[in-house]
């Protein structure tokens, strides 16, 4: 077993690392992406679309707490324990989660440019390329992964902070969204957004993203066992308070009887809540949730290639410093469709079955986790969850289809 553990690290480095990783998580699954989402979902399905957020949180449990765990106890990356349990495969799953990556990479500097556009009122392409080149400069620092922990901090306690706030002003039905949070007036109508949700706040690169920067610190083995399980339950937590924080700030808007603006919708309720203040406020959030998912999508999607050849590993902030200008670089030439956002997420809500039935068998196996016994609760509640994912996959297809032709 590959035990990578630094003996010299303190307790004050490892605890940025905790919160580094937490963070990466967290700011990686909330990005312009799961904006656009829960807003249109959230004007779609009303307080319905609470238990769809449930379930996805409860998922997340279930995929992050058997990813870390397996991933830090043998101390290699998700494509390298593929490759070990089935020969190849991790070839295979590297493409999927970069090509989701990328797709996401072009919302996120599309979020970016419209945050700008907000704030100083600049083209979205303007917007976009400047964010491109401040992201880029980021990780062109020769300690970047310490820049990178510190700022997503900063810019998670920012969304937390401001969207809470909104969310207060909006003044929510709670009672309602807690009802229609077990008992939605239609549970099949819920499949799809569950589905996409999944995929855009759990699924593809997000859900290593914790797992993989504890690696790369080298946190790893089974005596971190315990830290592992602690950062990836934090990260949950952070992930889902945003999350609530959102859709019940839509929900009070769209109960209110207002309409999301069709062009922004995610900015509707801030405006709504606190006026021309509101905006500004929005436009802070978006930016900083925009700059957060452009680094956790090109760190972790990068990730998955330096296990492949050397070049990848000496290179590897170069790597996404190419990943970075290609996706801003399309978006420039052709824009960003709020459909490509939403169909990205549903299709790597469909990638989560095949990655976590994969760390599941290889919890097994005693050439990936040595003498580690991952618990049987955790193998059942994964397996419970592939089972879960599937199931709603395959009933959301036909709408999955009907988003790519319409």
């Amino acid at each position: 077993m590959n035990q990578r553990l630094n003996p010299r690290m303190t307790d004050k480095e490892r605890k940025r690392f905790l919160r580094g990783a937490i963070f990466l998580m967290a700011t990686s699954a909330i990005g312009p992406a799961f904006l656009t989402q829960t807003a249109s979902f959230t004007e779609d399905y009303l307080a319905s679309f609470a238990f769809a957020i449930l379930l996805s949180i409860i998922i997340d449990v279930g995929v992050q707490l058997n990813i870390w765990r397996v991933i830090s106890v043998s101390g290699k990356r998700g494509q390298e324990i593929s490759n070990m349990v089935i020969p190849g495969l991790g070839y295979v799953i590297a493409i999927l989660i970069i090509l989701g990556g990328f797709a996401f990479n072009i919302g996120n500097l599309g979020g970016a440019g419209l945050g700008l556009n907000v704030l100083f009122d600049l083209p979205l392409e303007i917007g976009a390329a400047i964010i491109t080149v401040i992201t880029i400069t980021i990780f062109l620092i020769k300690n970047y992964e310490r820049v990178m922990d510190v700022l997503l901090q900063i810019f998670g306690s920012v969304m937390l902070l401001m969207t809470g706030y909104v969310m207060l002003s909006t003044n929510p039905p709670y009672r309602e969204a807690l009802v229609q949070s077990v008992f939605p007036e239609d549970y099949l109508l819920m499949l799809l957004p569950l589905v996409t949700i999944v995929g855009g706040t759990v699924g593809g690169y997000i859900s290593f993203a914790g797992g993989h920067r504890l690696v790369d610190a080298g946190i790893t083995g089974k005596d971190n066992v315990g830290f592992v399980s602690r950062a990836s339950i934090y990260g949950i937590l952070t992930t889902s308070v945003m999350r609530v924080f959102l859709f019940l700030a839509f929900l009070g808007v769209v109960s209110a009887g207002f309409s999301l603006d069709e062009n922004n919708p995610a900015a509707t309720p801030f405006l709504v809540g606190l006026g021309e203040l509101g905006y500004y406020m929005f436009g802070v959030v978006l930016t900083v949730a925009a700059i957060s998912s452009i680094i956790g999508v090109a760190y972790t999607s990068m990730s998955f290639l330096r296990s492949f050849h050397p070049v990848f590993e000496k290179h590897n902030g170069w790597f996404i410093v190419v990943f970075i200008t290609a996706s801003s670089l399309i978006f420039i030439s052709i824009g960003e469709p709020v459909m490509l956002l939403i169909l990205a997420g549903a299709l790597n809500g469909m990638i989560l079955p095949i990655v976590l039935t994969t760390i599941l068998v290889a919890s097994r196996k005693k050439s990936v986790v040595g003498d580690y016994h991952h618990p049987t609760w955790l193998i059942v509640f994964g397996a419970i969850t592939v089972l879960f994912t599937i199931g709603a996959s395959i009933l959301a297809f036909e709408d999955i289809v009907a988003l790519w032709f319409n």
